[in-house]
């Protein structure tokens, strides 16, 4: 073997993981990696700021399905970085994040952008590593990236000493990593399967509720094959949107506090509700008591924690879901000759009367203002459907997932579990480095964009051809229709003063375009989609607004204020 110092090690297990990557931000701490990573084929992506480091890896690794990677030096630096781990966290997103550290023997003594970070990250992390022995960087990087990707995903730290990476050792990467504390099951309990499998082909009114395993698993053809069999019904949370097509009969939208009618609705009126890789949190149940209240429910997931936490399973199964999935397909397969839609017909009529009903609704006036869910509609057809979309977090998240109809997996970059403002511009231009391929549009609120919008520099220096839809109602929006609504509309602090974006783009080297009449929306958007470049797009938005359906705090989901 050969004798490398810990940067060159470092940068040869980035090699050995296939890294094509890495979002970062220099310093002292990690000069001696930035040496070597300059030297080699890995492609390093300056951000502007260390949050934006990880909110970008976070956008790769949901766009291309691989583990996203983020360095950074150490304090202020590492610290930077506590948000868009959090977000990834609470996401099961893979990342692995490496942030520089004093020299070993000053540890401990209040040097000079010294932090410990290992502990401040650990309660939302997978794990956090600190290398203590140059001997010890390569199991440590290997079992980081095995841990990251593997399981529930999420993201793990790795501190890096600085003298750990001056000093030399030998180099040799394992074809394999096994940590014998950390066996996640894969293969879910047989038993179990055929008894979810005997309760769905008895239920009259089955629900699938899928979440961010489905994406996770890339179980998203194994899911539509097995609701299309079977004729069942399929709702999504936010984090599992693209997971089933928008455009099949069987799709209700998202559910939960933001959720459609007819799936909300549809929850409350089930007699068995499939949960597959969600986790019941609590902007999807509303009031537990009453969540799913005459339905039986199966809870597949791959994280054992996960299952029984905040609602009562009847038949539990851990696994991997693209494994369950397959495995009741194949169950289905000796149920030929059943007419499916015709058994469930009952079922899918009274779903198709509240879709026809109370479908999600907005009124666009030619010569009122513009209204933000015209705006998504507007991109969606534009597009074609085919576009990646980040959104930054609020109104603007919500009207995305309700107007803009997924059909594929991976395409819908957002902090659901955090709900970080700020995260869409960086993961927007992860999302683009990703996939070269496909338009990427940032939907933002004029309050959250103002959170990285210093990214816009790093999408000019690469020329990243990314779109920024601002939808600008001079409000914090979210806030506001809270306010309105349960406070007698007392705006505190919620009336904010944004800058001319359009004049922000041009100073930073971007093309601005704004649209203030319901008449410019679509030739901005035709004009935005033509430019091969970062454009930001400033639509002056009906400044009231509110995002309907909503299910108040403390209400069950079946009681949504509709206007």
């Amino acid at each position: 073997m050969t004798a490398y110092t810990g940067a060159k090690i470092f940068v040869k297990c980035l090699e050995a993981e296939n890294v094509d990557l890495v979002f970062g931000y220099p310093g002292g701490a990690v000069i001696d990696i930035y040496h070597e990573l300059d030297q080699s084929d890995i492609r390093h992506i300056l951000v502007r700021h260390e949050q934006a480091a990880v909110h970008a890896a976070d956008g790769y690794a949901r766009a291309s399905g691989k583990v996203g990677v983020a360095l950074v030096t150490s304090g202020p630096g590492a610290t930077n970085t506590v948000t868009g781990i959090a977000s990834a966290y609470m996401d099961s997103i893979p990342v692995v994040v490496f942030t520089g550290q004093v020299p070993t023997p000053l540890i401990g003594n209040d040097a000079f952008q010294e932090v410990d970070i290992v502990g401040i990250t650990r309660p939302c992390t997978k794990h956090s590593f600190m290398v203590k022995d140059t001997k010890d960087l390569v199991k440590c990087i290997s079992r980081a990236f095995h841990l990251a990707r593997t399981g529930r995903p999420g993201p793990v730290l790795v501190d890096l000493p600085k003298d750990i990476m001056q000093t030399a050792a030998d180099f040799s990467y394992p074809e394999k990593v096994f940590i014998e504390s950390y066996q996640p099951n894969y293969a879910p309990h047989q038993g179990q399967l055929r008894k979810a499998f005997d309760m769905i082909v008895k239920a009259n009114r089955p629900l699938i509720y899928g979440g961010g395993g489905i994406i996770s698993a890339r179980a998203a053809d194994e899911l539509t094959t097995f609701a299309r069999r079977l004729s069942i019904p399929v709702t999504l949370t936010l984090m599992g949107l693209g997971g089933f097509p928008a455009d099949d009969p069987l799709w209700l939208g998202m559910l939960g506090m933001h959720g459609t009618y007819r799936a909300n609705m549809a929850v409350g009126n089930c007699d068995l509700l499939i949960a597959i890789g969600a986790r019941f949190d609590d902007r999807v149940t509303g009031k537990i008591d009453e969540f799913a209240p005459n339905a039986k429910i199966i809870h597949i997931d791959i994280d054992p924690s996960s299952i029984q936490k905040n609602i009562q399973v009847d038949v539990p199964v851990v696994g991997d879901c693209k494994a369950a999935l397959a495995k009741l397909n194949c169950f289905a397969d000796g149920l030929n000759g059943r007419n499916w839609a015709e058994i469930r017909s009952e079922w899918l009529g009274i779903i198709q009367e509240w879709k026809s009903t109370r479908p999600l609704a907005y009124c666009q006036t030619l010569d009122g203002a513009i209204k933000p869910q015209c705006v998504v509609e507007a991109i969606h057809r534009l597009t074609n459907g085919e576009a990646i979309i980040a959104t930054e977090v609020g109104q603007n998240q919500m009207w995305a997932a309700q107007y803009y109809h997924f059909n594929s997996p991976n395409s819908f970059l957002s902090s659901g579990g955090l709900g970080c403002m700020g995260y869409g511009l960086p993961a927007s231009i992860g999302g683009q480095l990703a996939r070269p391929d496909r338009v990427v549009v940032n939907i933002a609120g004029d309050g959250s964009i103002q959170m990285n919008i210093q990214e816009l520099a790093t999408a000019v220096h690469y020329n990243l051809p990314v779109k920024i839809a601002i939808l600008n109602n001079g409000y914090l929006g979210m806030v506001r229709q809270w306010q309105e609504l349960f406070k007698n509309r007392r705006y505190a602090s919620t009336n904010i003063t944004a800058p001319d974006f359009v004049r922000v783009a041009e100073a930073y080297g971007a093309v601005g375009l704004r649209a203030t009449r319901p008449n410019e929306v679509e030739p901005v958007i035709r004009r935005a989609l033509e430019i091969d470049k970062p454009v930001v797009m400033d639509f002056v938005v009906e400044r009231e607004e509110n995002v309907y359906p909503m299910v108040p705090v403390g209400q069950p989901i079946t009681k949504m204020l509709l206007v």
